[in-house]
């Protein structure tokens, strides 16, 4: 019973901290990290309601022997800290591919996999429409070429409009 009481409790406070929240109805840039050859990613984010949004990441890459994209895209939940600070967490996933080059004929030279992703993170909105952030996103892939757990940080610079 005691459990549950305080449950409600730390629930009904973030319905209420979550009620204050006031973030961007669009905000686009770049996410910038490394994970499994992807750098950059051009990433945009759209509010769907007072404390969430949609981000959407894309990240393109030719590298020495290959070329690949990744799409990624995560439902986030944002919580106001203080003053300017937000802090949000998400769930999502998304699809991505890989073409090699040189490879012996007969073989395929491609490779589409499936991921699935947390997201956890910090962000500043300036004054003026510019978002910084960091986060951790966490990516657990299917397929051949990528089926394992990658642990991705990135640094994002937005616009926010």
């Amino acid at each position: 019973m005691k459990k549950l009481f305080l449950l409600s409790i730390t629930l009904l406070g973030f319905t209420f901290a979550s009620n204050a929240q006031d973030i961007s109805d669009n905000a686009i840039g770049l996410r910038l990290g490394d994970s499994d050859g992807f750098g950059a990613e051009i990433s945009y984010q759209r509010a769907l309601g007072e404390n969430n949004r949609l981000e959407l990441d894309l990240g393109l890459r030719s590298g020495n022997g290959y070329d690949g994209y990744k799409l990624a895209g995560i439902y986030q939940w944002v919580w106001i800290l203080e003053g300017n600070f937000n802090w949000y967490a998400g769930v999502g996933g998304g699809l991505g591919s890989y073409s090699f080059d040189n490879v012996p004929p007969g073989f395929d030279d491609s490779e589409t996999f499936a991921f699935v992703a947390g997201d956890i993170g910090i962000e500043y909105n300036f004054d003026i429409p510019l978002q910084l952030s960091i986060d951790a996103r966490p990516e657990l892939g299917f397929g051949d070429y990528r089926d394992d757990l990658d642990f991705d940080i990135a640094l994002g610079i937005r616009y926010r409009f």
